[in-house]
């Protein structure tokens, strides 16, 4: 494996992770939240990833994996890897407790002094602002590898999961930086604690690196990437496009949806 296409894979899994911190940046300097705006790019996120996951990396994977393993099982072990990748994301989401999920969406005006003397409690808030974190960086774990490994097979389809997945991460640093900031009124604490929670995507692609690489053959490929559609595909559907209408109208999130579909379909036409 090329060693700059892994470093490529790597720096781009750290954008995508750090950009839990544009959350935190948001939440302090912006005065209010732009709804139709984040609502717009979450749903454009989600097509991305969803158009993607569908169109070019489920049918490379089948495609793959038949080669390697003949039609028949080719084809049911990309099938089942495809759910399996769904499966796994469900059980972390599942695992997570509700009061801290990740993906309930907070708003920068919630910086304000009226929310956090509403909310009271400064050990509760800050407990959690910091279960909140740790929330994300269990959910982003497998969103690293996903990462990682579509960047290793396609450079600039890295890049476009990398600007989905980093603006799906704006709304999870809203959600770190809140109550931590309310707990404690120290920005640079909420900003770090942000930081941190997106952490987890660089060492998910550390940990493929060091136990897929040495294994690395067309079926453990073809079978990752099954996983990472499946993934992709759940993120989607499951956080993005739910978030996304929580913030403004659905038609907002719908437009978006499209939108992030169409330009996804075409760049893949236009790199054909």
């Amino acid at each position: 494996m090329n060693s700059n296409a892994v470093l490529l894979a790597f720096g781009l899994t750290l954008i995508a992770g750090l950009s839990t911190g544009i959350g935190s940046l948001l939440a302090f300097f912006a005065k209010r939240t732009n709804t139709r705006l984040l609502s717009g790019v979450l749903g454009f996120s989600a097509g991305v990833m969803i158009y993607v996951s569908l169109v070019d990396i489920l049918p490379h994977a089948n495609s793959i994996l038949r080669a390697s393993m003949g039609d028949r099982t080719g084809s049911w072990v990309s099938f089942i890897s495809f759910f399996g990748g769904i499966l796994l994301i469900a059980i972390i989401d599942k695992l997570i407790p509700s009061s801290e999920n990740p993906h309930e969406s907070r708003r920068v005006e919630q910086m304000g002094q009226n929310y956090c003397d509403i909310k009271g409690n400064n050990m509760h808030l800050m407990k959690m602002g910091v279960l909140t974190a740790v929330a994300i960086g269990v959910h982003n774990f497998p969103e690293g590898i996903a990462t990682f490994i579509a960047a290793l097979k396609d450079p600039s389809l890295g890049i476009a999961i990398t600007i989905a997945i980093a603006i799906h991460n704006i709304p999870e640093g809203i959600a770190v930086s809140v109550p931590i900031y309310c707990a404690t009124g120290d920005r640079k604490k909420a900003l770090v604690y942000s930081f941190m929670s997106g952490l987890s995507e660089p060492l998910g692609a550390l940990l493929a690196y060091i136990f897929l690489m040495p294994i690395l053959s067309d079926q453990v490929f073809g079978i990752m990437f099954a996983l990472v559609a499946g993934i992709m595909v759940f993120i989607s559907l499951d956080e993005l496009l739910p978030t996304a209408r929580e913030y403004d109208e659905p038609h907002i999130a719908t437009y978006g949806l499209v939108c992030g579909m169409a330009l996804m379909g075409i760049s893949i036409l236009l790199f054909m």
